[in-house]
C-alpha cells in the first residue's frame, strides 16, 4: 500500500532530489511546498499520511508549522527533515509532536523506513536521534541521586531546559501548564544556586543528565 507524502522545503533542489530518491518506492509524493504556510494549506487539502517537513524555512519555520499541523490535522504524521544533527532541534520536534527526525544526508532506505514507519505509527528509528532525545526527555530517575538536590519532576524539567526548550515547549512535552513549569524552573535555579537557565543547563551537562 502506498504512503501519501507532502514535502515541505524552501529549496527546490532538495524537493526534486527527494522526489528522485523516493521514485519507484511505495512512498508517493502528492504535493510540494516551499514554506510553512504552503505546507499547512496542502496538508489540509490533500490529507497526506505523512508531512516531510524541513526544520529551517523562511517565514513560518518547520517547528511553528509542526505545532499548527498537530492542531489542525492531528491524523497526519510529521517527519522533520534537517541538515542539523542538533539535540535542541530534536527536543523541540519531540515536544511539538513530530513522529521522527531525519537528516538530509540519510540514505534512501533510511528515508523510506522513516516515512513508512511514521505512516504505520511505528516507533521512530532505533538509531535515530529522535529516539535518543525522546528517551532522555521522558526518563524519570527511579531512585533519587544524593548529588542531585531535585525532585524527579524538577530533574525532568532541568533535562528539557538543558536541551534548550522554552517553558511553553516543556509544558507541551510534559503535559503540564506553563505556570507549573515556571514554578519548577524557579525551584531549580534556587536549589542549584544558579542565576539563570544557561548556568542550570551547564550544571545538568556536568552531572550527566543529558
Amino acid at each position: 500500500m502506498s504512503v501519501k507524502v507532502v514535502i515541505a522545503d524552501d529549496h527546490e533542489v532538495v524537493r526534486k532530489g527527494l522526489a528522485g530518491l523516493l521514485a519507484g518506492s511505495d512512498v508517493k509524493i502528492v504535493g510540494e511546498a516551499a514554506n510553512g504556510d504552503e505546507a499547512l494549506k496542502l496538508t489540509k487539502k490533500l490529507k497526506p499520511d505523512v508531512l516531510l517537513l524541513d526544520i529551517r524555512m523562511p517565514g513560518k519555520d518547520g517547528l511553528a508549522t509542526l505545532e499548527q499541523v498537530r492542531a489542525d490535522a492531528p491524523a497526519v504524521r510529521v517527519v522533520m527533515l534537517s541538515t542539523f544533527d542538533n539535540p535542541t532541534y530534536v527536543a523541540r520536534a519531540v515536544a511539538g509532536g513530530a513522529h521522527d527526525y531525519i537528516l538530509k544526508g540519510s540514505t534512501r532506505a533510511e528515508l523510506i523506513n522513516s516515512i513508512s514507519g511514521a505512516a504505520a505509527g511505528q516507533q521512530p528509528m532505533k538509531a535515530g536521534e529522535l529516539r535518543r532525545v525522546a528517551t532522555t526527555m521522558a526518563n524519570r530517575i527511579a531512585a533519587p541521586d544524593p548529588d542531585i538536590p531535585l525532585t524527579q519532576r524538577e530533574t525532568q524539567v532541568l533535562r528539557h531546559m538543558a536541551l534548550g526548550l522554552s517553558n511553553k515547549e516543556i509544558a507541551q512535552s510534559l503535559t503540564i501548564s506553563v505556570e507549573t513549569v515556571k514554578e519548577h524552573v524557579q525551584n531549580i535555579l534556587r536549589k542549584l544556586a544558579v542565576s539563570d537557565r544557561t548556568q542550570a543547563a551547564v550544571w545538568a551537562v556536568r552531572h550527566g543528565l543529558v
